[in-house]
């Protein structure tokens, strides 16, 4: 898998000075998740690191005396033929000339897999090119393949430690403790980002940083409504936001979010109507005064379709850093929805093995940023012949691994929807159905169908789908 170095951009003396750090005694753990043998452009770095590896998987020891034991003779053979010296003295003096020491280890590891990424690119792109030179190839096989290639790279280069994974049991509690009490000094008895919603907060102590929560619903159920509203709730909070759209553009979006602050007001306006251009002058002005509400929000939107995972990837760490530059760490992620993310050619059409792989990424995602990850999905079709069409957790779309990778799972449900639909020339029944329609027309069932630290339950909301506002129920009874 390595590039051949080249003479203009390889520089050999920051993978010497990884290796000698390590024959230091460094602890390898520091880098096990960051580099692998093929990392190294010069070969016999690969075979050190990788002798390296095993002496410290083996004999929790990286020394040279140690090491060079684990190098097949033949390398070694090779090595004194081409250089002249022993393989034992180049060990020796990589473990004396290290200069950085400890403290810049993983950065230095990480420039040794920046050499190999740039490499591998420079050498993907002259097959690319001397491939497109070729007549019969296809320009959408050739995307498609250099696409998937260049997944693979940046998987590398983004991998490594972000956060301590390894914690004692004491220091694990004193970490809860520790939240549970901030929880309670804010005095909102919530170790997790508000949802905004009373009886949602209580049944599940707000959106968990480092979990992966998803939203599903059939079309029509609120999802982004819910979605949107929510982010609302916590950029409010004082809590950084992104929301990232594969399906609405942001100024549909704003529509919603402007109408949702100005239902506080009392001011109903339907997003229709501002996206069609049939609010009234007057509504418009109220609308632009409620907007007002925005200027300050840390609440950032990004439109783009067919993205990949490692596109939201990207475009999560450009928002983390333009809202750590305003002062506004971000908290929390909104994916609008997993449907339309684009999947990698490495499953290529197994659908199943395709959504496992992007519910595992932003699960991974969560934890390795520290924040809340909700994924918003649409379910099953199957659900719409079902006597009741309320979700299950097997009506997940294409894969279980949803249910494996989710912390949290809720389902939305708008029996109003259905009623709304339903025909009958028996005038009784259509009285009983505009007497059911009366009851549920604004209600919003919140079904918790998975919670790891907390119950299964469902929980009565107040919606008005017009004005994309999601609220408790009773405060509005």
């Amino acid at each position: 898998m390595n590039a051949t170095p080249d003479k203009n951009s390889f520089v050999i003396e920051i993978e010497q000075e990884v290796l000698g750090t390590l024959l230091m005694g460094t602890d390898f753990r520091r880098v096990s998740t960051i580099l692998e043998p093929f990392h190294f452009l010069e070969p016999v770095h690969g075979e050190i690191f990788a002798a390296i590896s095993t002496a410290h998987e083996r004999m929790n020891s990286t020394k040279p005396a140690v090491v060079i034991k684990l190098i097949p003779q033949a390398i070694q053979d090779q090595y004194q033929a081409a250089v002249g010296e022993n393989l034992i003295t180049y060990l020796a003096r990589l473990a004396v000339s290290a200069v950085l020491g400890g403290a810049a280890f993983e950065n230095t590891a990480k420039r040794v897999v920046d050499q190999w990424a740039k490499a591998q690119i420079a050498k993907e792109a002259a097959m690319l090119a001397e491939a497109a030179g070729d007549p019969s190839s296809s320009p959408v096989e050739l995307i498609k393949t250099f696409g998937m290639v260049s997944d693979d790279i940046l998987a590398h280069v983004r991998r490594g430690p972000r956060r301590k994974s390894q914690l004692s049991l004491k220091d694990a509690a004193d970490n809860a403790f520790a939240a549970a009490k901030e929880a309670q000094e804010r005095g909102s008895g919530l170790t997790g980002l508000t949802w905004g919603l009373r009886d949602v907060n209580s049944k599940t102590g707000g959106i968990h940083k480092r979990d992966l929560t998803l939203i599903g619903g059939r079309p029509s159920m609120g999802k982004t409504t819910v979605g949107l509203s929510t982010c609302l709730k916590v950029a409010s909070a004082g809590h950084g936001v992104g929301f990232i759209s594969l399906e609405m553009d942001a100024d549909k979006l704003a529509a919603r979010a402007v109408t949702d602050i100005a239902f506080n007001w009392d001011i109903r306006v339907p997003y229709q109507n501002v996206i069609t251009g049939r609010a009234t002058m007057e509504e418009l002005d109220q609308l632009q005064a409620a907007s007002k509400r925005f200027e300050d929000l840390p609440f950032l939107i990004d439109e783009q379709s067919g993205l990949s995972i490692t596109d939201i990837r990207i475009k999560l760490e450009t928002m983390m850093q333009k809202m750590e530059q305003a002062g506004n760490p971000l908290e929390m992620l909104m994916i609008d929805h997993l449907g339309l993310i684009r999947a990698s050619n490495r499953y290529s059409g197994n659908r199943t093995n395709e959504i496992a792989e992007m519910t595992s990424a932003l699960k991974s995602m969560a934890r390795e940023y520290g924040i809340a990850v909700v994924l918003l999905s649409q379910l099953n079709r199957g659900l719409e012949t079902q006597a009741d069409k309320r979700p299950q957790l097997s009506s997940l779309r294409d894969s279980g691994a949803i249910e494996q990778d989710a912390d949290t799972i809720i389902f939305l449900y708008r029996e109003a929807y259905y009623l709304e639909r339903e025909k009958s020339d028996d005038p009784s029944k259509r009285a009983e159905i505009a007497a059911k329609l009366v009851d549920c027309q604004n209600v919003l069932e919140f079904a918790i169908a998975k919670q790891r630290n907390g119950p299964v339950t469902s929980i009565d909301l107040f919606v008005d789908v017009a004005s994309s506002a999601v609220r408790d129920l009773e405060r509005l009874h």
